[in-house]
């Protein structure tokens, strides 16, 4: 056949709006591989290509993208990420101060670096149970609301 193939086109640009539009919603470049993939069937239909061969073409090229084009695209998206730690990872190995005394049957409390006080208690384990205050600690983990803490000097020998 001499020419464009209307109907052919016209699907593949259908498929090419629709897949962006999943990729739109699901941000993860499956789609928008695809979608690329489609394109290159589009072209080919408007360079004359029958409707199998435009379908092959789309295949390769979407695999194409997909195997060798996302894995690199989402590394190099992931090398942008805030290297930090946050939330409770954030707070393990943070130092800290004794605020309020332990006692042996009740918890005390830490000021972290971070500013925050914390309710406390020692690791088990811990020699020393009932530091004096400014005593300083690290935090080991958090279980619910309590950080479990540790004796600063432990956490340097």
């Amino acid at each position: 056949m001499n020419g464009i193939d209307w109907i052919q086109t016209i699907v593949w640009i259908g498929l090419v709006l629709l897949l962006g539009v999943v990729e739109i919603f699901t941000l993860d470049f499956i789609f928008i591989m695809l979608a690329a993939g489609a394109a290159g069937g589009l072209i080919a239909a408007l360079l004359g290509a029958p409707w199998w061969l435009s379908a092959i073409i789309s295949a390769v090229l979407a695999l194409v993208l997909l195997s060798l084009v996302r894995p690199r695209l989402l590394l190099m998206l992931g090398r942008g990420a805030d290297p930090h730690r946050t939330n409770i990872e954030g707070l393990i190995g943070l130092p800290g101060t004794v605020a309020v005394a332990f006692t042996s049957s009740a918890p005390g409390q830490v000021r972290l670096a971070n500013g925050e006080t914390w309710s406390a208690r020692f690791a088990v384990g811990a020699i020393d149970r009932t530091p004096p205050l400014g005593t300083p600690v690290v935090v080991e983990s958090i279980e619910g609301s309590t950080a479990v803490v540790r004796l600063a000097e432990r956490a340097t020998s």
